[in-house]
């Protein structure tokens, strides 16, 4: 009874020692939580002002917490004399980090590609990409995917490493996309008119820009009919001309200005040739097996 009570004395004497040092070690880790928490909140509002994506000021704000979070444990460690325990955590995480790496690469391959993304901003939400074949308008960036819906409703969750690692085309970064198609015209038709009623009826179309101006063009000459594109612009900014609709609009009106100005158009239009025949070549058999 006399050894556990000596004991327990014991006890209270070393946690009446170490009570200065645990409070301590206590006040540093809590105090490098709000700094980090404070520091984090900085970053976010200097990185909101300045009109970076959401998922970008979310990661700096983390990515402070997180720093001072450990700065405040290894502090706390070596207030409280264990400062090689903070070593081996530090060491330990370190082989934890490369066997997690090894088993998880893809997911982080992703997180990573995801950072970079981030960083570079080749695309904001809103804006309309594709990439491999898929495109599609940005609805939501993530670290570890790209979320798109496509024009048919579709929502679509691409890989950030599969975006970072292949091309990327942004169809709204400067908020102009030139919509085309082509048109097929009889040969007997006259095609420099054809382009200049083409150009017409585009110009008077709602939602088709002047600045950079659209033309027409002769594109190929096949063999049932003279091909003719069309090219004009849009403001993929303007909410009230998407682009489907000045492409549908258009498109109606070349239609109607060549079938009111009497053109042959269709993809299967066949044209007539006269071809004079020419007077057969007189043969004069001299000797048998000679022509002269």
């Amino acid at each position: 009874m006399e050894s556990l009570n000596n004991s327990l004395a014991l006890a209270w004497q070393k946690i009446q020692s170490l009570t200065p040092s645990i409070l301590a070690a206590l006040t540093a880790f809590l105090v490098c939580i709000w700094l980090g928490r404070l520091f984090g909140r900085t970053l976010a509002k200097v990185a909101a002002s300045r009109e970076s994506s959401r998922v970008y000021v979310r990661f700096l704000q983390q990515l402070a917490t997180w720093l001072m979070v450990l700065l405040g444990l290894i502090l706390a460690l070596n207030i409280l004399g264990l400062g090689n325990i903070a070593v081996s955590l530090m060491a330990g995480g370190g082989m934890a980090a490369v066997v997690f790496g090894f088993a998880f690469r893809e997911v982080g391959e992703n997180f990573i590609a995801g950072f970079f993304l981030t960083f570079s901003r080749s695309f904001e939400v809103g804006d309309y990409i594709e990439s491999e074949g898929l495109n599609g308008e940005v609805k939501n960036i993530e670290l570890r995917h790209v979320h798109i819906r496509t024009l048919d409703g579709c929502d679509i969750f691409i890989p950030s490493a599969q975006i970072f690692k292949s091309p990327l085309y942004n169809f709204t970064r400067d908020g102009l996309r030139r919509p085309s198609f082509v048109v097929g015209i009889d040969y007997a038709d006259n095609p420099q008119r054809a382009r200049a009623l083409l150009s017409d009826a585009v110009l008077k179309t709602s939602g088709v820009l002047t600045d950079p101006p659209s033309n027409v063009i002769m594109s190929a000459l096949l063999p049932q009919y003279v091909e003719i594109q069309v090219n004009f612009w849009v403001d993929t900014f303007d909410k009230n001309h998407d682009i489907s609709s000045v492409k549908n609009r258009v498109m109606d009106s070349c239609w109607k200005t060549l079938k009111e100005n009497g053109f042959t158009f269709s993809s299967n239009c066949t044209t007539n040739l006269n071809l004079a025949t020419a007077t057969p070549m007189a043969l004069q058999l001299e000797k048998p097996g000679k022509l002269t």
